[in-house]
């Protein structure tokens, strides 16, 4: 994903994801490759369930991306990994992207609400 390949709404999707300090260090972590989500929930010192919630909405807009493996005792593991992205926001690309905002979404609001 490059900034140039985002709509308007799916630049402010993106940035308001971004806006998180937890989803945010779920990045950073991720950034150092691939793992599952008990051993990243431990790395972070997040519960499973509020590191489920931030991965869900990471990889709403496609920043994260996962698959299921089957470890040798039998378990299902969900792992992630950082979906490469290059976002370089400069006034031409928010201009642009302005551009391609539908009426009505002026104010430039998130859809989703915030965990």
């Amino acid at each position: 994903m490059q900034t140039k390949d985002l709509t308007g709404e799916g630049l402010v999707r993106v940035l308001a994801t971004l806006a998180s300090p937890h989803r945010m260090r779920v990045l950073a972590a991720l950034s150092a490759g691939p793992t599952y989500v008990s051993q990243l929930a431990r790395d972070l010192g997040i519960s499973r369930a509020l590191l489920q919630v931030h991965l869900k909405r990471l990889e709403a807009v496609g920043l994260v991306a996962s698959w299921i493996e089957v470890s040798d005792d039998g378990k299902a593991m969900k792992f992630y990994a950082v979906t490469p992205f290059e976002l370089h926001l400069t006034p031409q690309t928010l201009t642009t992207a302005a551009e391609s905002l539908p009426e009505g979404s002026e104010r430039g609001e998130a859809t989703e609400k915030e965990p």
